[in-house]
Formats: C-alpha cells, structure tokens, sequence
C-alpha cells in the first residue's frame, strides 16, 4: 500500500513527531486506565480474533494479547513508520501478535473474520466520510454478534474542557468527536446497543468510551442508541 495516496492525519499530525509519541501519550493521558477498562469490557475468550484498529505504536494492541494469550490479536495501521515501532515493542516484548499496513476505510480482511474490533484515539483522525467508512468495514469485518470497542473524544465536560477543544479543532477532524456524532455514526453504521460505558477527562479534553455489538441478522435501519452509562 502506498501511504502518499492515503488521506489521513498522523499522530500529532506531523510525522516527525512520531518517535514521541508513546512517551508523550505515557505523561499526559490516562492510557493504560482506560485502554484496560476497554479491553476489560471486551470479556475476550480464548481462540477469538481480534482486531486494533489504527493501532499506531501497539500498546493496546500488546495489552490485548497480555489480557488473553490464547486469542489472535492483529494490529492495523495506516502509517508505516508508526508499525516500525509497534514491530520493534512486539519484538521486545516476545509478543505473537499480527500487524498489517493498510487503512481503516478498506480493512484488507474478509467478511465476518473478527469477534472484536477496538478503535482507541482513531476515529478523530478521520474526515467525517471516513469515520463513517470505517465504522462501516469494522462492522463487515465483525462476526454476527461481535462487538465494536471505542474510546475517542467526545462532548467536553466543563468550561475548561470545551476551550481546550477549541484548540484542538485546528489540529484534527475532531468536530464530529467533539459533537457527540460517533454513537450516532455506529448507530448509522448497523451496530446495535451503542452505549457510552466510561468517560474521562484530560488536558485535551474529555474521552469517551464506547461498546456496541452487531446483530445476529443485518436489520434494515438501526438507530437505537442508549444514553446509559453501564453496560453490565
């Protein structure tokens, strides 16, 4: 695949930023809280397949095959040099987890592969065809009744929330996030049960997170969404 001919925004939008960026997510993030209560609401079994999906330097990606040794856990991301460091921490850590060049809107995978796609901070990378594009291949590349796992932005909580977003809007395709438009989205894409399960807030702004399932049988609208907090 040739990255030149991808529409998508790095991480900290430069690429000369990315050596970085695992040590700048480390100090100013909450990332291993909510990427383990992400993969803690995931329930995942033993033989599953699971995807992470713009899995960039593979944390969540490792984390996920830490949780459980005996599921197959693949990594995709669009940016190759953010793979070079998610091949050289999978090295390092003697992790048997698969990573993949390509993007999120045209998953090299087929259908019904996975009972488990993760999206942790990818979405907001993307214009909002994009986000609906991708949302829409996590759902073909989903079993019947497998689960969608997201946490992105999401409306700022607070007055200091909401000017910080302000700023932000100059550097990512964050809007969408940032209106609450991504349940919907989900919703849109033929998920079921797409609920907010945690939120947290941050020096950028306030993260939300995400469960929804596909159904057993493709309905024809899907536009349900729940305004709960839990899913037990």
């Amino acid at each position: 695949m040739n990255n030149k001919n991808s529409d998508y925004i790095p991480a900290f939008h430069f690429h000369w930023l990315t050596p970085w960026y695992d040590r700048f997510m480390d100090g100013c993030y909450p990332e291993t809280r909510f990427k383990r209560s992400l993969i803690e609401q995931a329930r995942l079994q033993p033989g599953q397949r699971v995807l992470d999906l713009g899995c960039g330097s593979a944390t969540l990606t490792l984390m996920l095959k830490q949780a459980q040794p005996a599921a197959e856990v693949h990594g995709l991301d669009v940016d190759a040099k953010m793979l070079d460091l998610a091949r050289r921490k999978a090295r390092q850590a003697g992790a048997d987890i698969i990573l993949d060049l390509g993007t999120a809107t045209r998953l090299p995978y087929g259908d019904n592969r996975f009972d488990r796609v993760f999206a942790s901070l990818m979405l907001h990378h993307l214009k909002r065809e994009d986000k609906r594009l991708a949302l829409s291949e996590a759902w073909r590349v989903l079993k019947p009744g497998g689960e969608l796992h997201v946490v992105d932005f999401g409306a700022p909580e607070g007055r200091g929330a909401y000017l910080v977003s302000l700023l932000i809007r100059w550097f990512e395709e964050i809007d969408d996030a940032i209106a609450g438009l991504l349940p919907r989205f989900t919703a849109e894409a033929g998920f079921e049960a797409v609920q907010e399960t945690a939120r947290y807030r941050t020096m950028s702004g306030t993260l939300r997170s995400y469960r929804a399932r596909k159904p057993e049988t493709r309905a024809e609208f899907s536009g349900l969404i729940l305004n709960v907090r839990r899913w037990d």
